[in-house]
């Protein structure tokens, strides 16, 4: 594998732990983008034409950056998510394109599951009522059984399946949305607004691209309304955060649950001081076994690309 893959140039765009970068380097000649944004422009004139696949991560790339690596071939990330990556303009230069969606699926959707728990049963208020004394003077108010309320997903694919699979468990009325009907037997919305309107608690596990930018805005959570439940797992982009902070302020739904945000990590004081939203550091892959595994694939895909263009790659190489 190595003799094949050793000469070929790969830009490191992207910030890896220490094995997976060890291992990156092992198999290919790579270089790191500079650190300083400024610089990127004048590094990649100057050496751009030498790179044939770039690993990403949560990385900016727009058509004329892409312009200045005329040879690139591949682009593999280490998340799920490709935004802030011009992706029409590299798929109309035939680059080909990897991530890990799969891969994070199943953590992603176990903090999904933990954090709809949370935000429909109040266990991090519960943790603190008991903490702070309370119990011994009230009772605890009560929350709403996950089984009880219709949930709807916002996008299907790995994420929204891995989600749609937990709460088909717990015996939960299920529903999604997304660009088109996927088989299965949930009921189906073309458009969020109709799956909110339908919904007690709607979980947003969609990618972030131009068409879902901001897409929960007013009007979506005015149809989940008062006693609806909000969970985002995708990205702070999709959710419109202005609105969100207008709806819990109005009491126009019953809470909400964040594993990320616009302007990460600044999270606006109005959700942190709310004890109807649950905050979480956008920790979704966050385990040990997953972020090895996502390095691993990222790795895997750019081996795979060149191991299937066999001889052609090392002439080129």
């Amino acid at each position: 594998m190595s003799d094949m893959t050793d000469r070929i140039k790969i830009l490191q765009y992207a910030h890896l732990p220490d094995r997976i970068e060890s291992a990156l380097h092992a198999l290919f000649d790579v270089t790191r983008l500079p650190a300083n944004e400024a610089e990127h422009e004048a590094f990649l004139t100057q050496h751009g034409s030498a790179f044939r696949g770039v690993c990403v991560r949560h990385a900016h790339m727009d058509a004329a950056m892409l312009d200045l690596m005329p040879n690139l071939e591949v682009l593999s990330s280490y998340s799920a998510g490709l935004d802030g990556i011009d992706i029409d303009a590299a798929k109309a230069r035939g680059v080909a394109i990897f991530n890990t969606s799969e891969i994070l699926a199943e953590d992603v959707a176990d903090l999904a599951l933990v954090l709809a728990l949370s935000v429909t049963r109040g266990t991090i208020r519960g943790h603190d009522f008991v903490r702070d004394g309370n119990w011994e003077h009230s009772s605890f108010p009560l929350g709403r059984s996950i089984r009880s309320l219709k949930t709807g997903i916002v996008g299907l694919g790995h994420i929204g399946a891995a989600v749609a699979r937990r709460f088909a468990a717990m015996d939960a009325k299920l529903a999604y949305s997304g660009p088109r009907k996927k088989p299965v037997d949930y009921r189906y919305f073309d458009k969020v607004e109709d799956l909110a309107e339908w919904a007690d608690l709607l979980i947003v596990t969609c990618p972030a691209t131009d068409e879902t930018y901001r897409m929960i805005n007013a009007n979506v959570l005015q149809k989940l309304g008062k006693d609806g439940f909000l969970v985002n797992v995708s990205r702070g982009s999709v959710v419109d955060e202005e609105a969100l902070l207008s709806a819990l302020a109005e009491d126009g739904i019953a809470g909400a649950a964040l594993d990320v945000f616009e302007a990460e990590p600044h999270v606006p004081q109005a959700l942190r001081s709310d004890t109807r939203v649950v905050l979480s550091p956008h920790m979704g892959s966050g385990t040990t076994e997953t972020r090895d595994q996502m390095g691993d694939q990222m790795i895997k895909a750019l081996v795979d690309y060149f191991a299937e263009r066999g001889q052609d790659a090392r002439l080129r190489a």
